[in-house]
């Protein structure tokens, strides 16, 4: 299949990139290059030199970008919660219009498969139940309520020529050479071997489901290629139900591996998204996938990766190794404008994403 991942200058993407490759596929990328300053390690499973990537912003495309393409895996948004809340107009013209305007364009240009990358962050708010895909989202930022609104806009175009799958990521951790240390397993491994403190930003309770970037680059690869009556139209949530965890006992995980840390807690009632989240669903009904790492796993991966590349201060404090940080780096240097558009970009455009 020749396939197109967006986002392959991202943590994920440049995973998935190769994953595919690895695959069989035919595999091109897009990214718009806001992280190409950080490459943390190589090694024979990263290769990158494997995929070309292209340099592009998804607001500008049209159909006849996509021409000749099987399958579009789309990932590259804004990616997470506080980078969403920076600017939430440019949030939504990025993640939720420019991403329902890559759909249609794809469709236009005769592609037959669309996956998106979706989040569990939708739920949002729980009170500690279950959630499946049959529940209603909570989204509280604007990151996951342009989820909500892409899935919304994106399931009528599905149909016998145009599959639509929808992958709600649960959140991820483990090693990649586009590191990110915005998320919270990775970011207490981080704290844990360049200070010997497991400094916890609130106190603990909130539950976060927790998948393997790997397990993540898995589910895609499965949804491309499974039967298209039991994907079309659907939501996927990606991950385990055993891997549901609150806060402070992935903390306690980060402290098994990275023995003779202090663990402290932060202030209660900041951050109130807490949501804990049925896999039943994904384990049932996309054929060939079962998770195969825990956060346990994680936490001993990314201690000895930390060991082998000689993980230092300087390294953790990388500005784009931290999404928001490395944005507002690039705006502050006069490199993208207020609108992330790189400066002096040709294919700026004031209009509405083309297929929009």
């Amino acid at each position: 299949m020749r396939v197109l991942v967006t986002g392959t200058d991202g943590y994920i993407g440049c995973r998935l990139a190769v994953w595919l490759a690895r695959a069989g596929h035919e595999v091109v990328g897009w990214d718009t290059g806001y992280y190409k300053d950080g490459w943390m390690y190589s090694d024979p499973g990263s290769r990158p030199w494997t995929v070309a990537t292209r340099q592009r912003d998804l607001r500008s495309v049209t159909p006849a970008d996509l021409q000749g393409y099987e399958a579009v895996v789309h990932l590259a948004e804004l990616s997470n919660d506080p980078l969403g809340e920076n600017d939430p107009e440019v949030t939504y013209e990025i993640n939720h219009r420019g991403s329902v305007a890559l759909a249609r364009c794809a469709k236009a240009a005769g592609v037959s498969r669309f996956v998106y990358a979706s989040s569990c962050s939708v739920y949002g708010v729980g009170s500690g139940e279950f959630l499946d895909e049959r529940t209603e989202p909570r989204p509280q930022t604007a990151y996951a309520r342009c989820k909500v609104l892409v899935e919304r806009d994106l399931t009528p175009l599905g149909d016998e020529g145009f599959c639509v799958t929808f992958l709600r990521n649960a959140t991820a951790y483990g090693p990649s050479p586009r590191m990110r240390f915005d998320i919270v397993l990775n970011d207490l491994c981080a704290r844990a071997r360049t200070s010997g403190l497991i400094a916890m930003t609130s106190d603990g309770s909130p539950w976060r489901p927790l998948v393997h970037v790997e397990d993540i680059c898995h589910a895609f690869e499965r949804a491309l290629v499974a039967p298209i009556a039991l994907v079309n139209r659907e939501v996927f949530n990606v991950g385990t139900t055993s891997e549901n965890y609150r806060i402070r006992e992935v903390a306690a995980i980060v402290a098994e591996a990275f023995p003779g840390c202090q663990v402290t807690v932060g202030p209660s009632g900041g951050d109130n998204r807490s949501y804990r989240v049925n896999f039943d669903k994904i384990a049932r009904q996309l054929p060939g996938y079962t998770p195969r790492r825990t956060a346990r796993d994680g936490a001993l991966e990314l201690r000895e990766l930390f060991e082998r590349i000689e993980f230092d201060v300087a390294t953790y404090q990388f500005r784009a190794y931290t999404r928001l940080r490395q944005l507002q780096y690039l705006q502050r240097t006069g490199q993208i404008d207020q609108r992330f558009y790189w400066t002096g970009d040709p294919n700026r455009t004031t209009q509405e994403p083309s297929c929009a």
